[in-house]
């Protein structure tokens, strides 16, 4: 009898383990979506998660501020904007259908992510397609547009971080579109009018230029039925606009020193080309990124940092310090007198080999990062970046190897570097050089 109540029990244990990671599993959306392209040329992803309580809809258009016109910087951010241009647009994804909204505008994509309850999935769609195929492009909301964006500029500019960010990009790029602002500046955004941005709209905001991703409790079959209805009077492109662009010449030698808005700051930034974001190497230069970052945060603390931003073309590694060396700093009339150890960070952490302890404590927390909730992210990523199967990706992922971080370590030691300086005393900021 004593027997028998342990198999039982054991067997009623078993099955409310399996029960819980079936739930747990239904939870995620499935890693392979059912997929179909509109005559538009729309292209249409659905995760169906059957015990979701919301609908989550992501939509990218494959072209960002790296297509803005010279001089003209900030035309994709306005573009952007003009998808829900004011609060009550905005809140009515929160207040109407108890979702969320949010939209992106970097130099390789523009994004709108927004979520509503499962009920409120046919509406979530039509407000999204409504929004996006057509949005509202006149003088004056191009105007209202404007000013909403000069504010952000000027909020943005006060910021010593940003002015050394941008310092920096600018240096190691020239006027290559990385090294112009993604927000614009004051002056290019004055120069752009409504024209502009219904330019950038035929060119780049065109169904064939996008890809919809769909996940929730939600059936695939009407999820394209209704995809059909409200996407599918969204016009296609007439031609395609290839992304080429003149590479940049390497950066200048020397650290200019740049004002700083604020008194008694400084901003130290020192940058060079990194990789494109479907370089085979991409995830070794992730998990080289961590490992550098905390060779950098041993002697810097928290006011260092290291940044790598692959992009559709090669981007850029970032090595910042805030309040770098303020006490060192000393200005001489008009000129500032710069210590003799500036160029020490480059040689100190970015000489020695790549340990295998170093790797492998690196290589578990990124493998240990990898979210599966974030599929549909990946896939959005493959059409934008051109990758190759989205489950090969994440398999090269978790399968980093040492000799594959040192490699990209080496090919970032023989790239030349530019360097800048963001700095104010206490009283008074420096000369522009």
């Amino acid at each position: 009898m004593i027997k028998r109540s342990a198999s039982i029990y054991f067997v009623l244990i078993c099955t409310l383990v399996l029960g819980l990671a079936a739930s747990a599993a239904a939870q995620k959306p499935s890693a392979t979506p059912r997929q179909e392209k509109l005559l538009n040329g729309l292209k249409v992803l659905v995760f169906n998660t059957p015990t979701a309580d919301k609908v989550t809809l992501k939509i990218r258009i494959h072209g960002g501020s790296a297509f803005d016109p010279q001089d003209k910087e900030g035309v994709m951010r306005l573009l952007s904007g003009s998808f829900f241009p004011n609060e009550t647009s905005r809140t009515f994804f929160t207040d109407e259908l108890g979702g969320s909204l949010e939209v992106t505008c970097n130099y390789d994509y523009i994004q709108v992510d927004a979520s509503a309850r499962s009920s409120e999935f046919l509406t979530l769609l039509e407000t999204v397609a409504q929004a996006i195929a057509n949005p509202e492009l006149t003088r004056e909301s191009t105007t209202a547009l404007k000013t909403a964006m000069l504010a952000k500029i000027k909020e943005a500019e006060a910021d010593p971080a940003y002015i050394a960010d941008r310092a920096v990009a600018k240096r190691l790029f020239g006027s290559f579109p990385y090294g112009r602002p993604e927000l614009g500046t004051a002056e290019s955004i004055q120069k752009i009018d409504f024209a502009d941005l219904i330019f950038a709209k035929e060119r780049l905001l065109t169904a064939d230029n996008a890809t919809l991703a769909v996940s929730g409790n939600i059936d695939p079959a009407q999820a394209f039925r209704a995809t059909r209805r409200y996407f599918g009077a969204w016009l296609k492109a007439d031609k395609k606009i290839p992304s080429t662009f003149r590479q940049p010449d390497a950066p200048k030698q020397g650290v200019p020193v740049v004002d700083s808005p604020v008194a008694n700051t400084s901003e130290f930034r020192f940058a060079a080309r990194g990789l494109a974001r479907n370089d085979p190497d991409f995830y070794a230069s992730k998990t080289l990124q961590k490992i550098v970052e905390n060779r950098f945060k041993k002697r810097e603390g928290e006011r260092g940092f290291v940044r790598n931003d692959p992009r559709i073309l090669p981007g850029s590694y970032v090595f910042g310090v805030s309040g770098w060396n303020l006490g060192t700093i000393k200005k001489e009339g008009n000129t500032i007198a710069l210590p003799a150890s500036i160029n020490f960070y480059q040689k100190e952490f970015l000489t020695q080999p790549v340990s295998q302890e170093e790797f492998d404590t690196v290589n578990r927390e990124w493998i240990a990062r990898l979210n599966p909730d974030n599929i549909s992210e990946l896939w959005l990523d493959a059409d934008t970046y051109k990758l190759g199967p989205v489950l090969k990706e994440v398999e090269n992922a978790k399968s980093v190897k040492l000799a594959e971080v040192q490699r990209v370590l080496e090919k970032l030691q023989k790239e030349p570097f530019a360097f800048v300086l963001v700095f104010a005393g206490e009283n008074a900021a420096t000369s522009r050089n």
